[in-house]
């Protein structure tokens, strides 16, 4: 099969591979879309050593059963699926319970790290656990099925602590997740809401996307009842935890720094709630939903679909940062 291989930070091959062997409890897809993720970009890059090399990436896909295994029940082969990109082990006391996005033996789709490698789907094949499978509907076209990954992220952070419709929140990143996020708050039944973002084309976004308001400058943020900061960086951390009004709760979905400094007498003498939030947590099917209704636009942030001979290219665009690009899809 052919799959677009990191082989060195900053460089991505159209390679032959061998096909996916399946065990009994697993499936073979056909990849029809995979989206790329902020996160495969910083792997390309080589800045949060989660992507060493060699290593086929991708994680937010979509496709069509080929093969099953032995053992799999619910599925056969030329359903159209999408799958959790965090393959669980369901025997742990965490899956136990419910929370498989803290399983103790999970591993990731398109992620190597120093405990494990695991080839994603920027490929024409993927396997994957039939447990981590859904079923999609006729009607949700792939590319947008590439996307119900980033959605259930996005559905699980606001599921960490709903806001009640009449609270004023504020997002503070305005990235695929932000954007999403806005839009399960405005499914949810949220009405106040401003987002935060230095580009203006992301700021413009997040007004179409169900923002009552939008700012530039986080030191203009207003005063909320709950803030979701969707970066990860000390400074955005900081406003979020000052916007907030006493005994708020601050909902932390951005990481991309691993230390930011806590202010913790602000946090402690003002009462206010810090929540983490990890992936998503079986909220697929309601991501689906959320998109085959149309109460989600994914279609609006898709800037390109594109070969996956071409990935090379677009990995590069999309660290530029410097066309406005949103999410690109590839396609085997």
């Amino acid at each position: 099969m052919k799959a677009l291989l990191l082989t060195e930070y900053g460089r991505l091959t159209v390679t032959d591979m061998a096909l996916p062997e399946i065990g009994a409890e697993d499936v073979l897809i056909r990849v029809r879309n995979c989206g790329i993720c902020g996160s495969d970009i910083h792997g390309y890059t080589g800045i949060t050593g989660r992507r060493i090399p060699p290593l086929v990436m991708g994680h937010e896909a979509a496709g069509v059963i080929e093969q099953v295994g032995a053992a799999v029940t619910g599925f056969v082969p030329g359903d159209r699926v999408t799958f959790d990109s965090t393959v669980y082990c369901g025997r742990c006391d965490f899956c136990l319970r419910g929370d498989v996005n803290l399983c103790d033996a999970r591993t990731v789709l398109g992620v190597s790290c120093a405990d494990y490698r695991r080839h994603g789907a920027f490929a024409e094949f993927v396997a994957v656990p039939a447990r981590i499978l859904h079923k999609l509907p006729a009607n949700l076209p792939f590319e947008h099925a590439a996307m119900v990954e980033p959605l259930a992220v996005a559905v699980h952070a606001v599921e960490r602590r709903r806001p009640p419709v009449a609270e004023r929140v504020v997002v503070i990143g305005c990235g695929m997740i932000g954007l999403l996020t806005i839009q399960v708050l405005r499914a949810r039944g949220c009405r106040s809401i401003v987002a935060a973002d230095l580009l203006a084309n992301r700021r413009e976004l997040a007004l179409t996307m169900g923002a009552e308001r939008v700012v530039a400058d986080i030191s203009e943020l207003p005063e909320a009842d709950h803030v979701f900061e969707v970066v990860g960086y000390p400074e955005t951390v900081a406003a979020a935890i000052r916007s907030v009004k006493k005994g708020g709760v601050v909902t932390l979905v951005g990481n991309l720094t691993p230390e930011v400094v806590l202010p913790l007498q602000a946090v402690v003498s003002r009462q206010i709630t810090l929540l983490g939030t990890a992936a998503s947590c079986g909220e697929y099917p309601e991501a689906i939903d959320l998109m085959a209704t149309g109460a989600v636009d994914v279609a609006s942030l898709i800037s390109a679909v594109a070969p996956l001979s071409e990935g090379q290219s677009w990995f590069d665009r999309l660290h530029r940062a410097d066309e406005g690009l949103m999410k690109v899809v590839l396609h085997p």
